[in-house]
């Protein structure tokens, strides 16, 4: 009784497998149609966002200085989400540098 259900589920699991196994080789073999975007678009998309961001922070500024919006938290979290993006853009920036003068220092 125990062996024949043993063996039901194991002929049931190595069937699914099977299918699994195939299903798996089909989408392979299928052309994936994802859209590739180039390193220089990726990094123009980065630094407008950055902009869009030291853009956002600079009217919120404007706007508390003028009085007509009193939410310290926003103009905070703003200035920090700026800052940020900021600070990470310069490191990108530096490590990229120091690529390029570490490629420009190799002897071919």
């Amino acid at each position: 009784m125990i062996g024949t259900v043993g063996l039901k589920a194991y002929t049931t699991a190595l069937r699914n497998f099977a299918k699994a196994e195939q299903s798996v080789n089909a989408n392979a073999l299928k052309p994936q149609a994802q859209p590739v975007s180039s390193f220089s678009d990726t990094l123009g998309e980065s630094i407008s966002k950055v902009n869009d961001m030291q853009t956002e922070k600079k009217q919120m500024i404007q706007s508390f200085a003028s009085g007509e919006h009193q939410n310290v938290h926003e103009l905070m979290i703003s200035m920090q989400k700026a800052g940020l993006a900021m600070n990470m853009t310069a490191a990108v920036r530096n490590k990229v540098m120091e690529a390029y003068r570490e490629l420009s220092r190799m002897q071919f």
